[in-house]
């Protein structure tokens, strides 16, 4: 899609607005499955927390992706979007034994992180299969904000703790059918997720009736011209080459499953703002924007970069700019950043705005969500209302205190001696 295609949606569902190219997020998921193509059972189990809109769940599901979900409330969206329940893994964190069984009566694989809970689950349900994560202390990306495989990350058993686990399953007999990792988000160093990839290989030896392995995901994707970003086809070649030799020595052909996020809709994404005041001062140009960090937190929340063009006046001469939001807030989404010519009016273009944008968009200063556009061969499809007010208060419950002193009490005093 191009710049028109973006400032035609703009002016038909209105701004802001998040948008995204369904073509891109094919193209995205067939370019993953083509690099581990040459391994026999595969399974790509696409993050919902990235981006979870049903119409979105829907086109993942109908390429035949499986879903990765984190909270029951994610497993509720992928049923609703078509997804069979064994086509769905629940890896939670820090959530109760009661929220898991709850998830586990669905029909759901359960993907468990920590020994209390696998040893309070086991007890009672032995006979439900389980997947157990591990944290290999690994660091395989490369911002410490988005990285879960440190030592002490929250996520994940210790392998250190192997010892302890072991005990738990052969006490409950419990039946462990798959393993799973996940480093972190940003991967950068092939050779590093390889290594980590080695501890896991290891842990799967210690159980004879596996199903599956799960590399978790977090491939890194390119944010602005000349970024570097994970080599799916060399780690496809690499992995898949030791997958198979691992098979062989465990007898047995497991899947090799994935869950990625990020890299299905990073890229496909956009999202749209307008240009509300362009204010000079004593040493900077700040460019106000109609939204701000209750849209689009990345950026304040772990310095994300996002691309910015403006797509009003594309060609325009550059100049630096300061762009800000509308939120009572420091609300800043770049610094000093090279940008077309900007004047009032004008619509701004975020790139990669696809994943981990709108799912932790907020109604922040009583500001109301944007609408979502999904974008199919020309074709754009609200895929998402904008909300309005009467959204805003749904769920509120008026409650009039009879406060002591009140206004309304004195007026009805007044009222009375009149």
């Amino acid at each position: 899609m191009n710049n028109q295609d973006l400032l035609h949606i703009a002016r038909e569902f209105g701004n802001p607005v998040y948008v995204y190219d369904a073509e891109k997020i094919i193209s995205q998921y067939q370019r993953l499955t083509g690099a581990f193509s040459k391994v026999k059972n595969l399974k790509i189990n696409y993050a919902a927390k990235a981006l979870s809109n049903i119409s979105v769940l829907k086109l993942l599901n109908n390429l035949g992706s499986g879903l990765d979900t984190v909270s029951i409330q994610e497993v509720q969206l992928g049923l609703q979007a078509g997804f069979k329940p064994e086509d769905i893994i629940f890896t939670p964190n820090g959530v109760s034994l009661e929220e898991i069984e709850e998830v586990a009566a669905l029909g759901v694989q359960i993907n468990i992180d920590n020994l209390s809970i696998l040893e309070q689950f086991g007890t009672k349900h032995a006979d439900i299969p389980v997947c157990i994560r591990i944290n290999p202390h690994v660091m395989a990306g490369g911002n410490t904000n988005i990285s879960v495989g440190h030592i002490d990350s929250k996520f994940g058993i210790s392998i250190h703790q192997m010892p302890h686990l072991l005990r738990i399953v052969e006490n409950t007999k419990m039946h462990i059918n798959g393993i799973h990792m996940h480093t972190g988000s940003d991967i950068l160093d092939i050779e590093v997720f390889l290594y980590a990839s080695e501890i896991l290989f290891e842990t799967a030896k210690q159980f004879k009736n596996l199903e599956f392995i799960d590399f978790g995901s977090g491939f890194k994707v390119p944010y602005k011209e000349g970024d570097i970003e994970t080599n799916i086809e060399e780690l496809g070649k690499k992995l898949t080459r030791r997958f198979n030799d691992f098979c062989k020595e465990y007898g047995k052909d497991l899947t090799l499953a994935f869950e990625p996020g990020k890299f299905l809709v990073s890229k496909a994404g956009y999202f749209l703002a307008k240009v509300n005041v362009v204010k000079q001062t004593t040493s900077t140009v700040f460019a106000s924007i109609d939204t701000g960090f209750n849209h689009l937190i990345r950026p304040m929340l772990y310095g994300a970069y996002h691309e910015i063009v403006n797509i009003s006046n594309p060609e325009g001469r550059d100049r630096f700019y300061s762009v800000v939001g509308y939120i009572c807030e420091t609300d800043t989404f770049a610094n000093n950043r090279r940008i077309a010519q900007i004047t009032e009016g004008d619509i701004l273009c975020f790139k990669n705005a696809g994943a981990y944008c709108f799912t932790m968009a907020s109604n922040y200063n009583s500001r109301f969500r944007p609408a979502e556009v999904l974008w199919y061969k020309g074709q754009a499809h609200l895929i998402r209302k904008r909300e309005t007010f009467e959204d805003l208060v749904r769920n509120q419950v008026e409650v009039d205190l009879p406060l002591s002193g009140s206004k309304k009490e004195k007026e009805e005093a007044v009222g009375v001696k009149d």
